[in-house]
């Protein structure tokens, strides 16, 4: 039987962060995201016990308590906030409205800005170069106006900020 939720609207970051603050909730959406589509309760607790456990084999003890907080605790919790479907019935979750939402945060795709940081270093360094390299006489680039190729290096930062920003 799979219990509907009244969620309507999306998550508000403070929730996503609350929901994310709890190891077994992340891995719940870490391990739905690696699947196609829905996964088995006990998959869940196993692969979290094992992490829990630290080795290949897992406490029987352990198991169960992971599978009680699961069921008890966390799974609710992701299913009235439209994180999951939770089909109690079968014993599988699956992905809810709100799932896209909460796992944009896991993979980190929001906060990671490393490599636009290092391409418009990158580009800052060349246009700096080929300015100095403009001042200097007998150099191919010599011939370049050094305020033209500050105007190109600012016109790349600028563009690639901007894709960065709508894409």
């Amino acid at each position: 039987m799979s219990v509907q939720t009244n969620r309507t609207g999306s998550l508000e970051e403070s929730e996503v962060f609350h929901i994310l603050g709890n190891d077994r909730r992340r891995a719940i959406v870490q391990l739905l995201a690696g699947e196609a589509g829905r996964i088995d309760v006990s998959e869940v607790a196993t692969e979290i016990a094992s992490t829990e456990s630290e080795s290949s084999s897992v406490p029987n003890n352990l198991y169960k308590s992971v599978y009680v907080s699961l069921q008890q605790t966390h799974l609710p919790q992701l299913q009235e906030d439209a994180v999951i479907e939770y089909d109690s019935d079968a014993k599988t979750i699956r992905p809810g409205p709100n799932f896209d939402d909460v796992l944009t945060y896991v993979d980190g795709e929001t906060t990671d800005r490393s490599s636009t940081f290092r391409l418009h270093f990158a580009v800052c360094l060349v246009g700096l170069l080929l300015i100095a390299l403009a001042g200097l006489d007998g150099t191919v680039v010599s011939a370049l106006d050094p305020v033209l190729s500050s105007v190109l290096a600012l016109l790349v930062v600028a563009a690639s900020s901007l894709y960065q920003l709508l894409g």
